[in-house]
């Protein structure tokens, strides 16, 4: 069990009442004038306490900027690589693939994380 703390209630506060999957310097930015002392190492110390704890997933991206979701129930994302918004895939996240996957690996599969990249539709119906 960690030991509770008003940064980290806020943190996963901050995450829980959004659905954008931030990051930690939004995440940042959105507590700072509740706790102006904080800092952004604070941030990513008390979310890598809170993914640690399975409280929160993180979702590496490719430019090193990782996104934190509160749902920690499997499922998948879709990244527009035109905005960089980031939603989740409503789809129940496939068991079997971690089998099929398993044929492949020395070792064992656990779990899989799976981001769909393209464009969002906002995007791709300002294009049009």
């Amino acid at each position: 069990m960690i030991k509770k703390s008003r940064q980290r209630e806020a943190i996963l506060q901050c995450l829980v009442n959004r659905y954008d999957h931030p990051t930690a310097e939004t995440v940042y930015l959105s507590i700072k004038d509740d706790f102006p002392n904080i800092s952004l190492g604070t941030v990513y110390r008390n979310l890598g306490v809170l993914e640690e704890n399975g409280q929160l997933m993180r979702i590496p991206m490719d430019n090193g900027s990782d996104r934190f979701d509160p749902n920690v129930v499997p499922h998948y994302h879709f990244l527009c690589r035109k905005c960089g918004c980031l939603q989740d895939v409503p789809m129940t996240a496939l068991d079997s693939l971690n089998q099929l996957a398993q044929a492949h690996i020395d070792g064992i599969v656990e779990s899989h994380a799976l981001l769909f990249k393209g464009v969002c539709k906002r995007c791709s119906e300002d294009t049009k």
